[in-house]
């Protein structure tokens, strides 16, 4: 049974050569994954990640994990390790630097390259940067780390096995079991089942995928349908990603050469990711085949192909602005294709349709992952986690990364293989789970929470001052004003009231204007009177008026004048 966070206490004082694990995000989410492991006072993190706003977030660039937990003890970091290169591991790095930024940072060759650009945005000098691979070992601290290969969306992606005097925990990060992985980089079952004889005393584990059945389809099978799809296509086609997934990007351009069509990456995520990869060896982009957006718009429509972010339907992503006719190269219409290749990640859902409808409207084609076979998942699916679980037979499960249901789904096929009921620990983010002589326990939670980008401004945003935008964007505005005498208790002018993105006009007040009046008035009449009081009682006035008669519950702002001060 999943815990109560907020009935949980406060964890205790750690004691000598227990190991704690709190996660700090990517548990009830899919985003801002990150890990905090605690032993002897030291602690070392595992990803550091951002989790993309959703339509119940309006003016949010980002949401971080909440770092509060750890900030007055990052002299006690002795690493942060990233499994791989995805913003949901990695984009809340410079966050995190900006509060000490010598913490050293492991991670892999093409990782690390897609962390140092948004350290040089955020003006992050001294990063402690290390390139390390697959099958190295080294020393935190208290921690023996070994980095282990694993397949997933993105090369380079790893899990850890990290060894304490507590015992040994594995973290695979994101993976799969891809049996015919594009890059030959399969997930090491070999070191799995080492690790399994040596003993996994506790398995944090990928659960995107544990609601699914079976297995994922390889990402070769991919390719062909792509083909397809390009062969069939008579106008410009635009292929939608993430900036990330040079995998897929990679198998854009063999479909592009094949059908004799140039590629331009669109978005400068997209542009600058995949000239890191290319340079890096992981793309190899065919001669002549990309070229820049101003050149490619100079061919026939049957020539050209965009290579674009906002696959998962962000306003602001190329594709939220080709659906919504706003940008300012690329435009769609009849024999035009777009094609979504990439999983759609839960929460989403609204803001794709939309964008989906919006280039259907414009009479493009638009294939997806629910009407063709254009994209494959890159985390485990229920019959690769049941074969996990048989080669490592581990002591204690941590599900990780997942939503509530995903993580629920984990923890039940951990019991189908034996682990009994009681050793796995369904936890969220805050929670801190102890382990010690083989058994691991929750033993309580710290606040946890949405720490927002919003502009330049990181964690200033309020639940409260969010709650407010999304009154303003669903229910309106109303605004209430008046001048006062305090001192004869009189009304000097209004009150006036002015409504702003509401259905109805200002006529509509006329009805309720006495009563506002009248509220007005007996404020005044009071010993003593205040504007304070005089805004009360107009709010409650035509509050209660609103929400019987329009049905609505919009933001109303009084406002009332001390004459004496005008």
């Amino acid at each position: 049974m999943m815990p109560n966070v907020s009935e949980l206490p406060a964890p205790p004082a750690l004691e000598k050569n227990v190991l704690r694990v709190t996660p700090l995000g990517g548990l009830g989410d899919i985003g801002r994954n990150m890990t905090v492991f605690e032993i002897n006072g030291q602690l070392l993190l595992v990803d550091c990640g951002v989790l993309f706003p959703q339509e119940k977030h309006p003016g949010v660039d980002l949401i971080l994990p909440d770092f509060t937990a750890i900030e007055d003890r990052l002299d006690d970091v002795v690493g942060l390790i990233l499994t791989h290169g995805h913003e949901d591991h990695i984009g809340a790095v410079p966050y995190l630097l900006k509060l000490r930024e010598d913490i050293p940072i492991y991670g892999c060759e093409l990782t690390i390259a897609f962390v140092e650009p948004k350290l040089d945005e955020h003006r992050i000098k001294n990063a402690n940067l290390n390139v390390i691979a697959e099958g190295d070992r080294i020393t935190l601290g208290g921690f023996d780390c070994e980095f282990v290969s694993v397949t997933h969306s993105i090369p380079d992606a790893m899990a850890i096995f990290i060894r304490t005097v507590a015992g040994n925990a594995l973290i695979t990060g994101d993976f799969k079991m891809d049996q015919l992985p594009l890059d030959g980089r399969l997930t090491d079952l070999r070191a799995f089942a080492r690790f399994g004889e040596e003993g996994v005393d506790l398995f944090l584990v990928d659960s995107t995928n544990a609601e699914v059945p079976g297995f994922v389809t390889p990402e070769r099978e991919i390719g062909p349908v792509l083909d397809n799809v390009f062969q069939q296509s008579q106008g410009q086609i635009v292929v939608a990603s993430f900036a990330s997934h040079v995998h897929r990007v990679q198998q854009v351009f063999d479909a592009a050469l094949l059908t004799g069509r140039k590629v331009a990456l669109i978005g400068r995520s997209m542009e600058r990711n995949m000239r890191i990869a290319q340079e890096l060896g992981y793309l190899d982009i065919p001669e002549d085949v990309i070229v820049s957006a101003k050149e490619i718009i100079q061919l026939p429509d049957n020539q050209r192909v965009f290579m674009a972010t906002g696959s998962q339907g962000e306003p602001m992503a190329a594709l939220g602005r080709i659906a919504a006719g706003e940008h300012r190269f690329v435009s769609v219409g009849e024999n035009d294709t777009v094609i979504f290749a990439s999983s759609l990640i839960p929460g989403n859902e609204h803001s794709v349709y939309r964008v989906i409808n919006g280039l259907t409207l414009l009479g493009a084609k638009v294939v997806h992952q629910a009407n063709a076979k254009v994209h494959v998942s890159g985390h485990a699916s229920a019959g690769e986690l049941l074969y996990c679980y048989n080669i490592l037979q581990p002591e204690n499960v941590m599900p990780i990364h997942g939503e509530v249901r995903h993580l629920v789904a984990n923890g039940k096929l951990a019991e189908l293989t034996g682990v009994p009921k009681r050793n796995v620990i369904l936890a969220l983010d805050g929670v801190s789970v102890d382990l010690y002589d083989g058994e691991a326990t929750i033993v309580g939670a710290t606040p946890c929470d949405y720490i927002y980008v919003d502009g330049k401004s990181v964690g200033d945003l309020s639940e409260d001052e969010l709650e407010s935008r999304r009154v303003l964007g669903s229910e309106g505005f109303i605004s209430l004003y008046a001048v006062v005498d305090l001192e004869s208790k009189t009304v000097v002018s209004g009150p006036t009231i002015k409504a702003v993105g509401m259905a109805e006009d200002d006529s509509v007040f006329t009805e309720i204007f006495p009563a506002v009046e009248t509220a007005l008035l007996e404020s005044l009449g009071v010993d003593e009177p205040n504007t304070y009081r005089c805004q009360q009682a107009m709010r409650r006035a035509i509050g209660n008026w609103v929400a019987r008669k329009l049905r609505r519950r919009p933001m109303i702002v009084p406002l009332v004048v001390d004459a004496a001060e005008v």
